[in-house]
Parts: C-alpha cells; structure tokens; sequence
C-alpha cells in the first residue's frame, strides 16, 4: 500500500446502507428480455488484499465478449438517477432509465451497442468490504484491480473503458496514471483534479457547505471510512495531504474524451481543463461547452459521440474519431444559446491577452492604464446583494467581441479592520440596454454568471513555477497576514470561460466579500457556500496611479 508522510484518520460510517435504502448483497443473475440485457446483481469482485467489492453488471443476454465500461462510484450502485429528485437540472424524461445509476451510463444504450456496464460501490462503502478512501492512491489500486479484473473475464474483449460524472470522473485520473494493461480508453465527463483548489477551498477560503454535504454522501458504510471531516481541519493549508488527493498527470498515458463546462464554476470547471492540458496522452479530445451538467451527459447526440469514440478505442473500429477535431468550444451568448467551434488547442493559441484597467473614480474597466489614484470601498460583511455591498466596473465593447479561455485579475486591496480579507469577483455579461445576461449554472440554476474566481489575501502567495501571465496558481502553503491599512497586490484566479459579447453589450467585474450567487439550502442543497470568512469591515479597492489595477481578458480575434 502507499506510503504518506501523514496519517490518514478514520471513522465509523456516517449513516448506515439501510438508512440510505440499500439491502444486504445478494448475488443474483436475470435476464431483461426488451433489451436483451443479463443483469448480475451484487457480484462479489475480490481485490489485491482479499477485501470484495460488490458490483452490478449489465451485458448482452447472447453472452458474446464485449468491452465493459466501468462507473466507479461511492454513491450506490443501486441508486438511479431520477431527474425528478433534481428539479431544474435539465435532464429529460427518456434521456435515461431505470438502470442508470447516479451519474453512470445508461445500461439501456450500451448494453444493445454492444458494451457491458458495470457500476460498483467501492471499498468500504455500502456493504463493500474494506476501509473506504476518498480520493487516494489507495482507491485509484482499487480501481486498477477492478479494470484488470474486467478485462479478463470471459464475457470481455478485454478492452475496458471508463465514463461518469463528477466523482466517477475524478478517480478516472487516478486509476489512468497507472496505466492498467487492460484501460483501453477514458472519458472524465466533469471531474475535478485539485480537491484543495477546487472543492475544500475556493483561492484559501473553506468551503462550509459542499465540500461537508459530500463526506457526509460518501458515507454510508457498514465499516470504517476516512475522515475527511478531521482530515480537512487538520491541514489547513496544501501539503502532502492535499496533494496525495490529486493525480499525475504525466503519467497518464490512455486515449481521454475529455468533457469540461463553462458553467460547473465553483467545482468541476478549473479541474477539467487542467486534466485536459496536463495529460500526457498523445489522444486526447476535448469537449468544453456552456451547459448544465447532467443534462449533457444524457443528451442522446452526446451519448452518440461517446460510443464513436469507445468504438474506435475499444472496438478497433475505424471511424470520424480519426478526423475529429481536437477541441470543440461552445461559445455562450445566455443561457441555453450558444454556437460550437472547432479548434486545435487548448488554451487556444491565438488568443489576445488583454488588460482592462479599474477606473475607481468611474466605476470603469478602461483600455489604457489610468493616470490619477482613487480608491472605492464596500462593505464586506453583508449579503453582497446591494450595490452599496459591492465594487463593480463595466466595459461597453465598441464591436462585436469574445473572450474565450482564462482571466485573471490583478488588484490592489487594504483593509483597516481585519488582518485578513476573503475577495469574491464575479463577471456578468449586461445586454445593451444594461439588463443582466443569465447563464446556466451549476447542474441546476438558470442565474449564472459568466466566470468566478476567489482569494484569501493571505494566501495571495504564487507558485512562479505553475503560474503563468494569465492563470496565477497560489502556493496555499503558508499565510501572510495584512497589517491594518496595508495595501497589498492580489493576483486573483478567474477560472475558464467563453462568452460573445455583441457591439454595445457590457463586461461587469464585481468585487465584494461574499458569495457572489447566494442560496438558501432548500435551493440549493448541492452548492457551495463560504460562511467561516474571515472579512470584518470595509474592504478598500485602489486602482489608478502607482496602483495598477487590471483586469485581464482572452480576446480571440
């Protein structure tokens, strides 16, 4: 087993399979006539160190060998995903059935294109035997055993692929840096790659919703499971703890599809681009476009695609995966309307990085850098929903416009109340008329922004070896505390989106001291949230003068 410079914790399970619906496993074979599927329930699949992990596993009833698609989930097998649990989500009645587990492929479409599924509960959750990791090298063995296992049964070609969302897409990068003989091919559909940068934290500020509504999901368990809880207050800051969480990515070798959202900010967005960009697989194809999720995933052209694709890598068959192009980017105009374009890149070569300069005075982003100093305050303690809560600056573009690919805003901030400050920016797309332009959001809101980005001043510190003029990566490692009034630089992370802005339409940054789209929990009980902030008073934004405010823009020409 790995070896950490830390220990991993462990407690007993956070609910009880019975709790959540599951039933003690029983083995079981039938066979569903309309689809001609066998299905085998609670298969016992035994791992490198004796432990069984139960699977589910739907084929073709003439038993011929087929490639097996694995969905390797902590949610349940069992638990099928109801679009009506999700209300808004997008996912349409027919787009999946009653085999689909959460966020898996659909037995019902793979099984008669010639594919098993299979879905697994993994270590240490449900009644799988074992100590559940999360995340860990330990997990990503586990996984390697199960794809081994896959490929050699006699119902498999011995050619396996892998596909899912969100979680089943972040072991995805874990198992691939090992490079299992029998991997013939992956597709993370949306999966995070920085569970510090990404989940745990937004720019160093904890999050106190969703990272906590996870591990209590992970859960159910009828045995010991990691501690994510205790894990999570233990190491504050990046260290080899976080970093055992992540994969390498130059080790990942295997044919990908990769599948990144503009829309997913605040999780999964910043996570699948740098998978896509760091891989060191020679094939590998990129899908980024503007909308919700789930919804996506299900969409009958896109489930399409993705057997183009596994044919061609599991099943030798020479098809368009050859000429596809390999990036495909949908660029937004609102919610639910946008135009795909193919590329050859990512990020995409010929983008313009442009400044936009904060006018303080005007409330302005302006195109050359501002002769006089002034300053502009909010306070940073309150919802965030009134003007007064907020700085804000706009840019009316003179012609048609868009901006595709990273921002990143650099601004000079003090603070006279607090020897820290939690900064949230937020960037809207206004019409000509100065009406807000909506983009969908998360995998169920309609209110979205156009990008997001977050940073505790006193983790403002940059990683000169991974930070780049347009996409600052902070260290994480240590914090430098504000003395009172201090005006200090903060190089703010923007994560990536595309959106076109017609001649005469508005940019809006927004800077305040809270989350910029706000929920309650009954809206959104699958969200993120920052309520442990360490704001106090009013935050002060400088710009102009020796203050060289800015926003920086990727102009595509």
């Amino acid at each position: 087993m790995p070896r950490h410079s830390f220990q991993y914790r462990y407690r007993g399970p956070r609910n009880t399979p019975e709790e959540r619906g599951g039933k003690p496993p029983v083995y079981s074979r039938t066979v569903e006539n309309e689809h001609a599927m066998i299905m085998e329930r609670d298969l016992a699949v035994p791992l490198r160190d004796g432990a069984k992990v139960y699977v589910n596993v739907y084929r073709p009833a003439d038993e011929r060998p087929v490639p097996p698609i694995i969905a390797w989930s902590p949610y349940g097998k069992h638990v099928p995903f109801d679009p009506r649990r999700f209300l808004n989500a997008g996912v349409k009645e027919g787009d999946t059935s009653q085999y689909t587990a959460f966020e898996a492929p659909d037995p019902v479409f793979w099984v008669p294109s010639g594919y098993a599924v299979i879905n697994v509960d993994i270590r240490g959750t449900w009644y799988s035997e074992g100590t559940a990791h999360f995340l860990a090298p330990e997990e990503a063995q586990d996984f390697y055993d199960l794809v081994e296992w896959a490929g050699t049964q006699p119902w498999s070609t011995g050619k396996v692929g892998l596909s899912g969302v969100s979680y089943l897409a972040q072991l995805q990068w874990r198992v691939a840096e090992l490079n299992p003989p029998h991997l013939a091919a992956f597709n993370p559909w949306e999966g995070w790659t920085d569970s510090y940068r990404e989940v745990a934290t937004h720019g160093g500020i904890p999050d106190t919703h969703f990272w906590p509504t996870l591990w209590n999901r992970w859960g159910a368990s009828t045995g010991q499971i990691e501690d994510l809880e205790t894990e999570t207050k233990e190491h504050p800051l990046f260290d080899d703890f976080w970093r055992s969480k992540a994969a390498d990515f130059s080790k990942i070798t295997a044919p990908a599809l990769v599948v990144a959202s503009w829309t997913d900010q605040g999780l999964h967005t910043r996570g699948t681009f740098e998978g896509f960009k760091h891989i060191a697989s020679p094939q590998k194809w990129l899908i980024a476009h503007g909308q919700k999720k789930w919804a996506h995933y299900y969409v009958p052209e896109n489930v399409r695609r993705l057997r183009t694709f596994f044919d061609h890598f599991l099943k030798g068959i020479d098809n368009e995966v050859r000429d596809w192009p390999k990036v495909l980017v949908e660029v937004r105009e609102k919610n639910g309307v946008g135009t795909f374009r193919a590329e050859k890149e990512w990020p995409l070569a010929r983008t313009q990085y442009t400044p936009l300069y904060l006018d303080a005075a005007l409330g302005s982003l302006e195109r050359a850098p501002v002769k006089d100093a002034a300053s502009v305050s909010y306070e940073s303690v309150c919802q965030g929903t009134d003007p007064a809560d907020r700085a804000q600056f706009d840019v009316t573009f003179e012609r048609d416009t868009e901006l595709t690919g990273y921002m990143k805003l650099r601004v000079f901030m003090s603070t006279e109340a607090s020897d820290d400050l939690d900064v949230f920016v937020g960037l809207h797309k206004l019409d000509k008329n100065g009406t807000f332009v909506p983009m969908a959001f998360y995998a169920q809101f309609d209110d979205g922004p156009v990008a997001l980005g977050w940073l505790r001043a006193s983790h403002r510190e940059l990683d000169p070896q991974r930070s780049t003029d347009w996409q600052p990566v902070h260290t994480h490692t240590r914090e430098q505390k504000l003395k009172p009034g201090e005006i200090v630089p903060l190089d703010i992370e923007i994560w990536p989106s595309s959106t076109h802005f017609a001649a005469g339409e508005k940019l809006r940054l927004i800077v305040q001291g809270t989350d910029i789209n706000r929920y309650t929990k009954e809206q959104a009980p699958v969200y993120f949230r920052h309520e442990a902030s360490v704001n106090k008073g009013r935050h002060t934004i400088h710009a102009g003068g020796p203050y060289e405010s800015y926003l920086l823009v990727p102009v595509i020409p």
